[in-house]
Order: C-alpha cells, then sequence, then structure tokens
C-alpha cells in the first residue's frame, strides 16, 4: 500500500482547516441531549457527545487552546504527536499520541474539561491523522483559544514552551 499524504486524508474526508489549527470535519453528533440545568458552567443544552476527525501536518501544530468538556484524542494514522497538557498548577506534562506502545505511545489520551493543551506531530515531514470525541459535546462557545502573553505570564516556566505553541 502506497502511504497516503496529508492533502489526499484532506481531500479524502472532507476537511476543514480548524482555528487552532490543522484540519477537522465533524463526524458525529449524538442525537441525545443533556438539559442546560444539568450542566455546570454550561450556556445552552450540550450533546452528550461529538467526534471529529482531526488532521495535523507535520509544519504545523495545534495551538494551546481548552474546551470546558472532557476529550479523548484517538491515534489513527501516520507519525505520532506529543500532546502538551498544562495544569492549573503550572505542571507540563508530555504524552505521546500513536501506536507504538513500546515507545510509550499510547492509542487514546484522555484531557481533563478546562485544562489548556496542544499538539505537536513527532515528525515534521509527516502528519498525524486522529479523532476527538468531546464529552458533552463540543461548541465553540466552550472553546478559548490561549493568548501567547497571558498564558506566559500565568505560566512563566512554561514560556518557551507556550511561545512555540501558540500563534
Amino acid at each position: 500500500m502506497t502511504p497516503q499524504t496529508a492533502e489526499y486524508w484532506i481531500d479524502k474526508l472532507g476537511l476543514q482547516k480548524h482555528p487552532e489549527g490543522g484540519y477537522f470535519k465533524e463526524i458525529h453528533r449524538s442525537n441525545f441531549e443533556i438539559p442546560q440545568e444539568s450542566l455546570k458552567g454550561f450556556s445552552g443544552k450540550r450533546n452528550v457527545f461529538t467526534s471529529i476527525y482531526y488532521l495535523l501536518k507535520g509544519d504545523d501544530f495545534s495551538a494551546y487552546h481548552r474546551i470546558k468538556s472532557e476529550e479523548i484524542w484517538h491515534f489513527f494514522y501516520g507519525s505520532p504527536l506529543t500532546i502538551f497538557i498544562l495544569s492549573e498548577e503550572g505542571i507540563l506534562e508530555k504524552k505521546l499520541l500513536g501506536s507504538n506502545p513500546d515507545n510509550q505511545e499510547e492509542f487514546q489520551i484522555c484531557l481533563p474539561a478546562n485544562t489548556w493543551f496542544a499538539a505537536k506531530v513527532n515528525n515534521p515531514v509527516l502528519y498525524s491523522l486522529v479523532g476527538c470525541t468531546v464529552s458533552p459535546g463540543f461548541d465553540f462557545k466552550d472553546f478559548e483559544l490561549a493568548k501567547r502573553e497571558e498564558l506566559s505570564k500565568k505560566f512563566p516556566d512554561h514560556s518557551a514552551n507556550i511561545l512555540s505553541l501558540t500563534r
């Protein structure tokens, strides 16, 4: 089998540019909904979960952002990637998403709600094709892209990492 290019997957899956970087397409939005009165910190009802395809080219990155929901990243194809998770206590954790457990790679990584995170492809000449599942379901009202200066001021020990993974 000939290896596919990032452009192949972008076209084949109908992916669009994402504000954090990379390309995405929603593939499922649960028909079940959670009423607003059952959700603390959300405005309005949310679907139980949503899922997307997400592709990140090796010369791009998923900029630091956070959402109000929990998110699970699932590895599908291409290069492993590193997910950078920055806790409110200022602890920076790096997790590898990929298909080789002997290299400490995980097939899926769970990200806590309201946590700053970013991602970068490990092999800059390749790409990573992953899936993301969000619960309660994703809504752009719950999405916050990090502001470089504010995040660096809050976490000065990680300013070099923040500088490299913000726009």
